[in-house]
């Protein structure tokens, strides 16, 4: 695959530069390509899914994406969550093509390993494998005709090969022998030295085992060098009602350079040579057919287009500076993808519209679907990664309020995840203004009554909101108060842990990353448009308040003072909601009616002395602050964790009846799910454990002085905390913590 991997803008002039590219029109006459001002900004990737092996081939199904991989697996997407559903061990080598037909709800794929199989695309079973007699070496590409129940394959051997599904019940028995996996090669089981050929390695699988009929293709169904190269690529076309193309017709193109159009037998689905459309020797590698007009995708970085009304080259595209090995097309726009990770977007009148770096290295395929009013680009590299771009035409426009769609709310989520609130660094208060401000706006759109409150200290302000129940409602006998945070902890990442820019939000592999897009800007948004879409459905029927502050991370620096000044307006609240919480799996969610509260502690020692060293002042009869804080830290706890704080837990309720049946039941229900979670008794009394015992954890703890293994530190400081569980109250733990440490320290005895 050769061609400079140099990129250029479109519509810029390079006078003399290698890889500014051209449009030729049939005439001969050249003229750059113009950008559309209104459109300069290219499509925003929203999505990436990561994998272990190149992404070589890509289908859609309505509700699935699956893509085929260089070490012969399908993988399955949700396309609504993007969460991966199965992964496929299809074929022994590398998958190839993929086709879905969405009538018949079948998926065709096509590999290394000579065998065409189909599989449901609701169950994921294989029903057919399908192969041939001879030696066709790589199946490149793979169609079907629904309306022939015909599979057509190209092959690396020349050839085009076809098999009608409705006479696979009528053919003769198998001879096992002819099966690719166990026949011999020509080349890899000929006779070496002495007339011994060298050992097969024993195949992983039967050919006829596991699911599915397997089907062998009749020598009458091929045509030998149907190109004199490979054969490539190859579409369907026509024969479909109101189509420009009366009847259907199979497009192939080769590595012979040319595009050959086949008629199509209506009994046999048999194919028969029309016409030759030939322009060069560069190899045809991608076609794609927008109504009449055909654009193929060629070695050189050239697109053709041609009119099959006609069979004219209408156009030639100079479009990369790499080879073009995928196309597709949509509302008149053409997407290229290249050798050299380039993606190009093209107007109908051939103008480049976008351009921009899709991958890192090879795009080996993409695919173009609208799901859920939402037009999606999808694209694979050899860069182990899929990328899905939005390319819908009204995604920089004002968004509309009243349309409660998912897309809406991550776009929401993506802008709040943007605005870098973070509570702890003064040089971020700007942008927790700018998110309280945003936050205001947005439910004001909604329809609620907002307002901001000011926080002691000139800390971050509270956003306060009311939704008022549907005028058709009768008045509500309960207000529900939804309580959530719009600040964030720093994220610097000086460990380079994060995949992506912190403050970009980045969907991959089926999740959202981002600062805060779980703790608590997504939970937050999550709520303020579900009552949103209750209010525009007018179904409304309790009073929601919203009091969203921007101190949670700092310890909600002044939020109880400005609660307490601004009760009247807040008014009564009979339900508090708030999102802080966790699913018990990504599956089942929960109610969580009760949260641990917490007591953070610091405790230092300090000794008389300044730094010592080791080698020169240690002793057993000195005392020193490093070794007294983990001695007095010790004796918090005894060996099996039990916390030795006095009457710690004399408050603790016990377990009811009721609460035991409750932990037996989520336990059952997670480890049916995920077997690999263990013994379902042995999990009821882990989650007793983290959610109604109480606990202490020690976070950290430092000394001064540097950090070489000889200082004996004058002073050493450990963080800690407490969690509590209902009865237990911080005022008491606070008082028994400090008398319990205090004692601990008045027993450590040492010469002065």
């Amino acid at each position: 695959m050769a061609g400079s991997k140099r990129a250029f803008n479109c519509g810029a002039i390079i006078a003399g530069a290698h890889d500014a590219r051209t449009e030729t029109d049939v005439s001969g006459s050249h003229h750059m390509a113009k950008v559309d001002s209104r459109a300069r900004e290219p499509p925003v990737l929203f999505h990436k899914v990561n994998n272990e092996s190149s992404i070589i081939a890509l289908a859609v199904s309505e509700a699935r994406l699956f893509a085929g991989t260089q070490s012969g697996e399908i993988l399955v997407w949700s396309l609504d969550t993007y969460e991966r559903l199965r992964s496929i061990k299809a074929h022994h080598r590398s998958v190839l093509s993929l086709y879905v037909s969405n009538a018949q709800g079948l998926l065709f794929s096509s590999a290394g390993d000579a065998i065409v199989n189909v599989w449901c695309t609701h169950s994921l079973n294989r029903l057919y494998s399908i192969y041939s007699t001879y030696d066709v070496g790589d199946l490149f590409c793979v169609a079907y005709s629904a309306s022939l129940k015909t599979v057509y394959l190209g092959a690396q051997n020349t050839s085009i090969q076809w098999y009608n599904l409705e006479d696979k019940d009528n053919r003769p028995t198998l001879d096992l022998t002819r099966h690719p996996i166990i026949r011999n090669h020509a080349f890899f089981d000929s006779k070496g030295p002495g007339g011994t050929p060298t050992p097969r390695l024993a195949p992983t699988s039967e050919p006829c085992s596991g699911d599915g009929q397997h089907l062998e293709i009749d020598k009458e169904d091929i045509v030998q060098y149907a190109h004199n190269g490979y054969t490539y690529c190859m579409l369907l076309a026509g024969g479909s009602e109101g189509h420009a193309l009366e009847d259907e017709i199979l497009i192939s193109g080769g590595g012979d350079g040319t595009i050959k159009i086949w008629s199509l037998e209506e009994a046999s689905g048999a194919i028969s040579h029309l016409k030759t459309l030939e322009s060069g020797d560069d190899s045809v590698l991608a076609l794609v057919l927008d109504d009449t007009l055909l654009y193929s995708g060629r070695l050189n970085g050239d697109i053709n287009v041609w009119d099959l009304e006609t069979d004219q080259l209408v156009r030639r595209i100079e479009a990369h500076a790499a080879d073009v090995l995928t196309l597709c097309v949509c509302h008149g726009s053409l997407f290229s993808g290249s050798a050299d990770g380039v993606v190009k977007q093209f107007t109908s009148r051939y103008e480049c519209m976008h351009e921009w770096q899709a991958h890192d290295h090879l795009v080996l395929a993409s695919i173009m679907t609208v799901h859920r009013g939402k037009r999606i680009f999808v694209t694979g590299g050899n860069d182990d990664c899929i990328a899905i771009w939005d390319v819908g035409d009204n995604r920089n426009e004002a968004q509309t309020l009243t349309a409660m769609d998912n897309d809406e709310l991550l776009n929401s989520l993506s802008q709040l995840v943007a605005l870098r609130t973070v509570s702890s660094k003064p040089e971020y208060a700007q942008d927790c203004r700018r998110g309280a401000s945003w936050l205001k706006n947005l439910l004001k759109e909604f329809g609620a009554d907002t307002d901001m409150f000011s926080t002691a200290g000139n800390s971050n302000p509270v956003v306060f909101a009311r939704f008022k129940v549907s005028s058709t409602r009768p008045k509500p006998a309960k207000t529900i108060l939804f309580y959530g945070h719009y600040d964030v902890v720093p994220a610097e990442d000086k460990q380079q842990l994060w995949v992506s820019d912190p403050f970009m939000m980045h969907g991959m592999n089926g999740y959202l990353y981002g600062r805060g897009v779980s703790d608590n800007k997504g939970p937050v948004l999550a709520a303020i448009y579900a009552v949103a879409e209750l209010v525009t459905e007018k179904r409304l029927n309790s009073d929601v308040v919203f009091l969203i502050e921007g101190e949670e991370e700092c310890g909600s620096r002044g939020f109880e003072e400005t609660v307490r000044r601004n009760k009247d307006k807040i008014g009564v609240i009979d339900w508090i909601l708030l999102a802080n919480s966790y699913w018990l799996d990504d599956d089942i969610p929960c109610l969580t009616y009760g949260l641990r509260g917490v007591v953070h502690a610091t405790v230092e020692v300090t000794s008389h002395r300044t730094n010592l060293h080791s080698g020169v002042d240690g002793s057993l009869r000195i005392n020193e602050a490093m070794k007294d804080l983990i001695s007095i830290l010790a004796s918090l706890s005894d060996s099996n964790g039990m916390i030795q704080i006095p009457r710690f837990y004399d408050s603790v309720l016990p377990l009811t009846r009721d609460e035991d049946r409750s932990y037996t039941a989520i336990s059952k229900a997670l480890v049916s799910r995920d077997p690999e979670r263990g013994d379902a008794r042995h999990l009821a009394e882990q989650l007793k454990g983290r959610w109604r015992e109480p606990s202490m954890t020690i976070h950290r703890i430092t000394s001064s002085g540097p950090t070489g293994s000889s200082v004996i530190p004058h002073t050493a400081t450990a963080t800690l905390s407490v969690r509590l569980v209902p009865r237990q109250t911080t005022s008491t733990i606070q008082a028994a913590l400090k008398e319990t440490l205090r004692a601990a320290f008045a027993k450590l005895s040492y010469d002065k």
